[in-house]
């Protein structure tokens, strides 16, 4: 099962990685100032995971591809790294689709 990990940067901004069940990166956050704002988020992507039409499948300007979650308001709740190939981002978002239910939140903002 996979897991959200909240983590704090380096300009002091809470964000959270949805990590997939083999520790890989499959989701990011934007950066939040309060740390209940981050664990909205987490609740967030739990929830508009769920729906594919939240999904934005997307190419950047160098062929690359990657996704954006976007919430019932249509502001974005995570993004994903960059895929060499339009199979591998689609594999991405199931597997956000797969982990995001169930996964646990492991707090490492204090550390």
């Amino acid at each position: 099962m996979g897991k959200f990990v909240i983590s704090k940067r380096a300009n002091g901004d809470y964000q959270f990685n949805l990590l997939a069940t083999n520790g890989q990166v499959i989701l990011t956050s934007q950066g939040y100032a309060a740390k209940a704002s981050c664990t909205a988020g987490v609740e967030s992507v739990r929830t508009n995971s769920q729906d594919d039409a939240r999904f934005e499948r997307l190419t950047s300007s160098n062929g690359k591809f990657y996704f954006n979650l976007k919430a019932s308001n249509g502001q974005v709740v995570g993004s994903s790294q960059m895929y060499e190939s339009e199979a591998s981002r689609d594999n991405g978002i199931e597997s956000v689709k797969k982990n995001a239910p169930e996964a646990g939140v492991q707090d490492d903002s204090a550390a």
